[in-house]
């Protein structure tokens, strides 16, 4: 397909998958019924990471390192926290989740809860971990921007990539949803507000992928004014507001701890990400990926 071709045009895709299939999965009404989507999701989350496994020890001798590449804790460090906030934060589904579960014990949802946290905790690592060694300070908000364009194996990764958010996308639709649902229509929506507010949801989530085509950024800002008030901040202040323990007991400390260190990255990774946003790409190829350096763009075992 030629670059200047409708197909290849970022735009068009986004709007022809999201019609075809982003709002069809996000108008079902029972969040239960995402749960084999969210399974093939989960499958090709894998799938990704053997890629990016594979490609550290093939592409990884071939990319330099950046200077100062293996100094632990640079001044971004805590963009990068409220960047992992971003990943890990599930409060806004939790009680959803745990409604949908066939027998809804504090049990089974401990189970659930341990074992889809820790899955997560190693995916990230391990994700994050081969991304840096092979691109070091050169590793781009979006990995895949990384990887040179006819590099079949990577190719095929990110269409896995695009399928994983095509059907992660209706479960966090299926939340903004129900909330909207709660403050403004009592909890129930009829067949017709149903559909008119997931279009909505769907239409201006749409229409700021189409403006921005930097992930780091949007990570960076979701982790720092999203997550980390709802991972460090708000938890803790209703704990402190409704516990009738003494300031000084310890779970009002550790507490108070957590809510200053949530506050904390919050100010300081905003001013950090609006003073010092991550660059971006915008789709061009790497400086590693000109001709001279083709040998090893398309092998999948190390020379």
């Amino acid at each position: 397909v030629a670059p200047d071709n409708m197909l290849t045009d970022r735009h068009f895709i986004i709007l022809l998958t999201t019609i075809i299939f982003t709002l069809p999965l996000s108008l079902y009404r029972d969040i239960a019924k995402l749960g084999k989507v969210s399974l093939i999701s989960l499958i090709l989350t894998i799938v990704i990471l053997v890629i990016v496994m594979v490609r550290t020890v093939t592409l990884s001798p071939q990319v330099p390192k950046s200077e100062n590449a293996w100094i632990f804790a640079k001044s971004n460090a805590v963009q990068a926290v409220g960047v992992m906030s971003f990943a890990f934060i599930c409060n806004h589904n939790s009680f959803l989740i745990y409604g949908s579960l066939e027998e809804p014990t504090l049990k089974n949802w401990s189970r659930v809860t341990h074992v889809s946290v820790s899955l997560a905790f190693v995916i990230s690592v391990v994700f994050a971990a081969c991304g840096y060694m092979t691109f070091t300070g050169y590793a781009e908000g979006d990995i895949f921007e990384n990887y040179c364009r006819d590099d079949n194996l990577v190719t095929f990764g990110r269409f896995c990539y695009g399928v994983t958010v095509i059907l992660t996308f209706p479960l966090e639709c299926f939340v903004t949803r129900e909330v909207i649902a709660n403050v403004f229509f009592h909890g129930n929506l009829s067949t017709v507000f149903h559909i008119i507010v997931t279009v909505v949801i769907i239409a201006v989530a749409t229409g700021v992928s189409l403006v921005y085509d930097c992930l780091g950024i949007v990570l960076e800002l979701n982790g720092v004014l999203s997550a980390t008030p709802l991972v460090f901040i708000i938890p803790t202040a209703c704990y402190l507001r409704l516990s009738k323990e003494r300031w000084n007991h310890s779970d009002n400390l550790i507490s108070c701890l957590i809510l200053a260190v949530g506050v904390l990255v919050m100010t300081v990774g905003f001013v950090l990400t609006l003073l010092h946003p991550q660059e971006c790409s915008h789709g061009k190829e790497m400086f590693y990926c000109f001709p001279s350096n083709v040998s090893f763009r398309n092998s999948t075992l190390p020379p």
